[in-house]
């Protein structure tokens, strides 16, 4: 074996096959969420164009359910987890010091699971009867019963998103526990690693409940058991239980790397240290651990007792103290700061200003008489799009604009980066906001067809929908030229180590872009 072999990258696509680099890794994870938010994306834009007006338009209403199925599953697992996966694997051996994550090859499996899981999901819609339909929760018995044939390829796939999650997490804990710089105790860690940290466990809690409802669905379809069936003495209710113990953690799994994401982006272009950072790390972990508490909220309407419905109702509204906790911290970082609003920032306001409306909606909905009206309608879906959409996809785009600058050693330009801000933005709002009226109204999710009084604000909402997917395509121009101008060589929009004027923290101090191996030997820190 050649002396410098652990030098710098192999060449061609064995590269990317064999990596066990985590900066390698981390752009895998980051160009397969892209591709992931495209396909996810499109299936949005058939389903809003078939509810731009009333009537059956374009797609048959049982397409119309795998389009719905689709887009939740794919957006969900293979655009938001593996883009924050891809921010772990480049960032968290930076930030805290390390040479490369734990376990390297380990890292290597975890990412190329996913391209496997997804093609056997994707080909469900090709099977016999298609894809299934029975909306990204797939609540039993309609997803054991009445389910097409390919809901085993569904279940398989499940098996193995789950599989590449487990491994990426405790890789990611291995990681800081073990590999931090000398002097970096827990409570020195940016806020990032400290998301990921919390975020990795919550992970190893879930996906194994996650797996174990797929597997007894399973069971119930060719194993001729009753877990769900109520005529073979099983509990539908008993599926809602265990996917949504899974269910609610997840949707924190998805938002806690975007707070990280915040919390480094606020304070630099503050030009202030993070306000309460102790407070913050109690908050996220508060989050955390409440997260767990709270399931059954998705499932005031099944008959629970109301002692159940009262426990549940005041420990949803209780976690709204740490979130609180969180925003109060953001808005004091940049109380008096000398502020700039380059793309990355302007991502970050907007994030803290939209999520706090998702959760205004979700603490309307966390009262269990009121749910019972706002239960499977859109306001549901205007809910958790205003969490997820201006919450972690915002959170994604800030960090691609704020360590984009590192990870090439060019800037990107500004200009575009604003436009699709502002596009992004409107599009976003124009989309969801109109969505709580007609959940108010009584609209009923998942359906491909809707009464005339719904048309005027599901028009505004498809247009809007259109606006925020075409707008993405200025994001790909500004990429692509970020990697061109890499690629050749050219010396203009070179950056150097702290790409941002006034930033912190031990990845600012490595050149930009960054060696193959960045740490040989660990920092000291002060």
């Amino acid at each position: 074996m050649s002396a410098d072999h652990h030098h710098g990258p192999a060449s061609g696509i064995t590269r990317w096959l064999f990596t066990t680099n985590h900066k390698d890794i981390g752009t895998l994870y980051l160009f397969f969420a892209m591709m992931m938010a495209f396909l996810g994306g499109a299936m949005a834009m058939l389903i809003r164009a078939e509810l731009f007006e009333p009537g059956l338009q374009l797609v048959e209403p049982n397409f119309f359910n795998q389009m719905t199925t689709m887009h939740g599953l794919i957006m969900v697992f293979g655009f938001v987890m593996p883009a924050f996966v891809g921010f772990a694997n480049w960032q968290l051996p930076m930030m805290i010091g390390a040479p490369d994550m734990a376990l390297p090859r380990l890292n290597n499996w975890s990412f190329w699971i996913l391209p496997f899981a997804f093609s056997i999901l994707v080909s469900t819609l090709f099977m016999e009867g298609g894809g299934p339909n029975f909306g990204w929760t797939f609540y039993a018995p309609l997803s054991t019963t009445y389910a097409p044939p390919s809901v085993t390829y569904f279940i398989f796939a499940v098996h193995l998103l789950g599989m590449s999650s487990i491994l990426g997490a405790i890789n990611i804990i291995a990681t800081i526990m073990n590999l931090r710089a000398p002097g970096m105790d827990y409570m020195k860690m940016p806020m990032f690693v400290w998301t990921w940290f919390i975020t990795a466990f919550l992970l190893l809690l879930v996906m194994p409940v996650l797996a174990g409802a797929v597997t007894m669905m399973l069971m119930d379809i060719h194993f001729g058991t009753s877990f769900f069936q109520a005529a073979g003495g099983g509990d539908p209710v008993l599926f809602q239980h265990v996917f949504w113990f899974f269910g609610h953690p997840e949707v924190y799994i998805i938002i806690l790397p975007a707070f990280g994401i915040v919390s480094q982006i606020i304070p630099t272009f503050s030009r202030k240290p993070l306000f309460g950072y102790t407070s913050m790390v109690y908050a996220t972990a508060a989050i955390a651990i409440m997260s767990t508490l709270v399931w059954a909220h998705h499932m005031f309407t099944v008959g629970m007792p109301l002692v159940g419905e009262l426990f549940f109702m005041y420990t949803t509204m209780l976690i709204a103290v740490p979130t609180g906790v969180k925003i109060f911290n953001w808005i004091s970082t940049m109380w008096r700061g000398s502020m700039t609003f380059e793309a990355p920032m302007l991502f970050s306001i907007a994030f803290v200003v939209l999520f706090s409306i998702g959760g205004f909606s979700g603490l309307m909905m966390a009262i269990a008489p009121a749910d019972f009206q706002y239960h499977d309608t859109y306001f549901i879906v205007a809910h958790f799009h205003y969490v997820l959409v201006p919450g972690a996809v915002f959170g994604v785009f800030a960090g691609v604009y704020y360590w984009l600058p590192k990870w090439t050693g060019r800037m990107y330009d500004e200009r575009l980066g604003q436009l699709h801000f502002w596009l992004t933005f409107i599009g976003a709002n124009l989309t969801f906001f109109p969505q709580h009226f007609v959940g108010l109204a009584g609209m009923p999710r998942r359906i491909p067809d809707y009464a005339l009084q719904f048309a005027d604000f599901n028009a505004i909402s498809s247009v809007g929908a259109f606006l925020f997917g075409t707008s993405q395509l200025v994001f790909v121009v500004i990429l692509v030229r970020v990697l061109k101008d890499k690629a050749s060589g050219r010396l203009e929009g070179a950056v150097g180590e702290r790409a941002w004027e006034g930033v912190e923290g031990l990845e600012w101090t490595l050149p930009s872009p960054p060696p193959y191996h960045s740490f040989t030997t660990p920092p000291s820190i002060r």
